[in-house]
């Protein structure tokens, strides 16, 4: 399993993150298909202390998590470089991550939340523990798309 560091994303990095682009259907999580979250990750104000880039073992940008803490829970977002996707990195690199969000919070759970058309990513996160607790439909990226919200212990 590759190694990976992590360090609150910069500038250069989310405007790096902002210009990936994944193959269909996956064009879906582009930082450029819905507005709001694209000056989310380019404003420094928004990101805050919530955005992380991750770097692999030689030093290369390869994905980034976004933390939350909601009370005693952290909800996870997170995206690898596309041209990793795929690659079955996915386990590692989310378990990686969630590590760092368990030194860095303390949290007693972790949430995160993927569109149902995503089966790929879903398989990754139960594999890494996480169960589906509800689906719920919610307005992004220009339309309504039905996601599941997942939960496993910190």
């Amino acid at each position: 399993m590759p190694g990976y560091s992590f360090r609150l994303m910069t500038d250069e990095e989310a405007r790096e993150i902002s210009r990936w682009h994944y193959e269909p259907p996956y064009g879906f999580y582009d930082a450029t298909s819905d507005d709001d979250d694209l000056e989310e990750l380019l404003d420094p104000e928004r990101r805050k202390d919530a955005y992380f880039s991750v770097f692999d073992e030689n030093g290369e940008l390869v994905g980034f998590f976004q933390f939350e803490r909601e009370g005693r829970a952290v909800d996870v977002g997170l995206g690898m470089r596309p041209d990793l996707t795929g690659k079955g990195l996915g386990v590692g690199y989310l378990l990686a991550g969630l590590e760092f969000a368990r030194e860095r919070f303390s949290p007693e759970r972790f949430t995160l939340s993927v569109t149902t058309f995503n089966e790929r990513a879903i398989k990754v996160y139960e594999r890494a523990g996480f169960r589906r607790s509800h689906e719920y439909p919610h307005h992004t990226n220009g339309g309504e798309y039905l996601f599941v919200a997942m939960a496993r212990e910190a």
